[in-house]
């Protein structure tokens, strides 16, 4: 029986290795950076994890993660892919997953990571943060008091979390014990679900208007994509907020910035953007009721842990025959 041949990084080679080989036999490990300079074209599957995308985006992929890609998508008999995050939507995954490639996400490792910096953004923009660190640098002593600067009390005010996932629900969580209101939109939805009101993509209209808060974790698909754009946006009460830690995609960047500047979205924790690095002549960059975050909502110390154990525990089910979990459609 011929070995299952599994590409991974140096590091990841490292550190499972040991495990590997003393627990499955017909497994030949083979590190990217040696499959990459021999152009191999014998591998099964791949482990893609967080060392190995690095520093490159979705926009712009450095040499070594292209060779990475190329690679894989050369060998024809590649069956199955694990990759560190949980969205699939970089080119070369689609292009994997539409060749009949196995993609397995790591969808929920980082969930309570990413909550906990939605939740972050709204304590931050509600308490009026980023004016007050303006006032900080100029060393001005200038109290909360008066109309456009007292916070508001959070409890009472509502939020609308679009996506159901692991994050959408662990936001909504939060949102919950801080005393919000919350709505929830996502592909099939009715009633209620944990005191959450469900709602379709079709029925997000309905909420837009008591929604004092807009915060997006979902994934980009055709039906997401330029979701939140002028008129969506203009829906919303004058003073509501906006909270991205999905996929800049999802947001009409233009529509976005028309409403910041105009003052009708009073402020927005933006962690993804429709071109990733964030060009450094973006009028993001200035607008002082933004706050701006480098795709870092996800990075946690843990992560990687949780990441190298459900790579493990879909690489036993993959050799024993059994379905992968978190398979990507």
């Amino acid at each position: 029986m011929n070995p299952m041949r599994l590409m991974l990084s140096q590091r990841m080679l490292q550190q499972l290795g040991p495990q590997l080989r003393a627990e499955h036999a017909n497994l030949e490990l083979i590190s990217i950076e040696s499959a990459v300079a021999a152009q191999r074209r014998d591998i099964d599957a791949a482990f893609i994890s967080r060392e190995v995308t690095g520093t490159s985006t979705k926009h712009e992929v450095h040499p070594e993660l292209r060779a990475c890609y190329d690679l894989m998508l050369a060998n024809s008999g590649l069956r199955w892919v694990h990759i560190h995050s949980a969205g699939t939507d970089r080119p070369v995954y689609q292009a994997l997953l539409q060749r009949g490639v196995q993609i397995s996400t790591s969808s929920g490792a980082n969930a309570r990571v990413v909550a906990a910096t939605a939740l972050a953004g709204v304590l931050a923009l509600n308490k009026r943060f980023p004016m007050l660190w303006a006032q900080q640098q100029q060393r001005q002593w200038v109290p909360l008091l008066g109309p456009g600067r007292i916070p508001r009390d959070l409890p009472g005010q509502t939020a609308t979390v679009v996506g159901w996932g692991p994050i959408g629900q662990e936001i909504a969580r939060l949102l919950q014990a801080l005393g919000l209101r919350v709505n929830a939109v996502r592909t099939q939805a009715r009633g209620q679900e944990a005191g959450v009101r469900m709602l379709t993509f079709e029925e997000l209209s309905q909420v837009l208007g008591e929604s004092d808060w807009l915060i997006l974790a979902c994934p980009l698909t055709p039906r997401t994509q330029g979701l939140v754009n002028a008129r969506l946006l203009q829906a919303l009460p004058a003073g509501a907020q906006l909270v991205n830690v999905a996929r800049g995609e999802v947001v009409v960047q233009d529509d976005l910035l028309a409403a910041l500047r105009s003052g009708h979205l009073a402020g927005a924790l933006l962690d993804v953007f429709e071109h990733e690095p964030l060009p450094a002549d973006s009028p993001l960059w200035g607008l002082p009721n933004v706050m701006i975050t480098p795709h870092a909502a996800g990075h946690s110390d843990g992560n990687a842990g949780r990441v190298q154990q459900m790579f493990l525990d879909n690489l036993q089910r993959w050799l024993s025959g059994q379905p992968l979990l978190q398979l990507a459609q």
